[in-house]
This record gives structure tokens, sequence and C-alpha cells, in this order.
């Protein structure tokens, strides 16, 4: 009989086995509760991942306000002076530049009156006193560009300059040195190294 109950439940002894293994795993899952941390022993264990907060700066006290300012204010004033010594110096440097084109355009609008003087005195005249009143006039004009600072130039005999000298003519004649100036027919004038009128010349080749 026994030997038939057997054969007959075989299905409940597999179920039974199959149930056995589950016991131990059931008691790892009880834990009890005492071996668990508490929620405020969790929070009291500092984490290792949490990075130290940094302490905030100590507050700045009234002489250090007060001498971030006086530098910020002293920075100011230093680039303030600069720039005023740069503006003195632009202006100074168009003034100095100014001037010296004042005059040499006012000088360039008389030299043709020059150019008159001296045309009338190489023209013939009878009349002694009225060319001496011309050669007065023109030498003191020319004493007045003179205290100007005003200096011509243009020689026969001296060389070829071509930032003072302007050729109109060339000529071959051997008894000229090379690049020299033969005739002169309108001097040049220049005020320091400022050109007023380049001379116009005859030159040597």
């Amino acid at each position: 009989m026994s030997n038939q109950m057997q054969q007959e439940n075989p299905m409940a002894e597999q179920e039974q086995t199959a149930q056995e293994p589950l016991e131990p795993q059931e008691q790892e899952a009880q834990t009890p509760a005492e071996d668990l941390p508490s929620e405020a022993q969790a929070a009291e264990q500092p984490s290792e991942e949490t990075a130290p907060q940094e302490e905030p700066p100590p507050e700045k006290t009234e002489a250090q306000l007060l001498s971030e300012q006086l530098e910020e204010l002293n920075d100011r004033y230093l680039r303030t002076l600069a720039e005023y010594g740069n503006f003195r110096k632009r202006s100074q440097q168009e003034k100095d530049e100014v001037y010296p084109r004042a005059v040499a355009n006012t000088i360039e609008a008389f030299v043709p009156i020059l150019d008159t003087f001296e045309r009338a005195l190489s023209a013939p005249c009878t009349d002694e006193g009225f060319k001496r009143g011309v050669e007065m006039i023109l030498h003191n004009f020319k004493e007045v560009l003179t205290r100007q600072g005003v200096e011509e130039f243009g020689v026969a005999g001296e060389p070829f300059d071509p930032q003072m000298h302007n050729a109109v003519m060339h000529i071959e004649d051997e008894e000229f040195a090379e690049n020299s100036i033969v005739e002169v027919f309108q001097k040049g004038y220049r005020l320091g190294e400022r050109i007023i009128r380049h001379a116009m010349v005859k030159v040597a080749n």
C-alpha cells in the first residue's frame, strides 16, 4: 500500500522537493529590523562623496573698502593726466605745423609780386629816380621775407636737385658740368625745409 501511494503521488514529492531549497532564501530575506541602520544613524554618517563646504570670504572692513576706492580714484586720475598730456602734445604739434603752413601760403601769394619787381628792374628805364625807387621797394620786400625765415635759391652753376629745381630745358654742352644749372628762369623760395616754389631752370646733360 505504501508503495502504491508513493507511485500515485509522484507530483506531490516533486512539489515538496522544489519547496525545500526556498526555505534558506526566505530566512535570509527576513533580516531582523534591529540589524538595519536607522535613518537617523544614516544621516549622522558623513558621505564620502559630499564635497566639503567652503567657508564664505570674510566681509571687507571699512578701511579696506576706502583703500580700494582710493586706488580706483588714483588710477582714474593717472589716466586722465596721461590723456591730457597727450592732448597737449597733439595740440602743440598741430600749432607748430599750422603756423609755418600759414606763413608759407602767405608768402607764396606775394612771390609773383617779387617776380614783377625784378622784371621791372631788368627792363630799360631812362628815369633813374623811378628805377631807384623800385629797387628800394624790392630790397625792403626781400628784407621782410628774410626776417620771416624765407630763403631764395636757384643760381647758375649749382648742381641740379629735383627736390628744389624744376628743369624746363636741357642742353648738351661740354663747357658746363654734367647735371648743372645753366640758366635760371625763375627763382625758387623755401621756408626752412618747406619749398614754397621750385626754381625753374635750364640744365646741362
